[in-house]
């Protein structure tokens, strides 16, 4: 069980994942073609782009297909109900 939230801070979007209980933040453009990964779906740990189904692990970023095509992924930090995106 699982979901998926699309955030933004500032200009920049972000798809928030609860996977099993595991809070994971990733950017939230597809590579593919700059779909918005954080309106897509999650089937386990594969965050799945909502236009072209393309996945990508939640815990890595790495694409199921070619794990050499990543999205970024953030530390994040919990305190209390909010989450801390760790960005440059």
């Amino acid at each position: 069980m699982g979901s998926v939230v699309e955030a933004s801070v500032g200009d920049k979007p972000f798809a928030l994942v609860n996977a099993g209980g595991e809070i994971h933040v990733l950017d939230g453009v597809c590579p593919h073609r700059q779909g918005p990964l954080g309106q897509g779906a999650l089937d386990g740990h594969l965050l799945v782009c909502p236009w072209h189904a393309w996945e990508f692990d939640c815990r890595t970023g790495e694409s199921d297909y070619h794990p050499e095509i990543k999205v970024k992924k953030y530390a994040v930090s919990m305190v209390g109900d909010d989450i801390f995106i760790d960005t440059p």
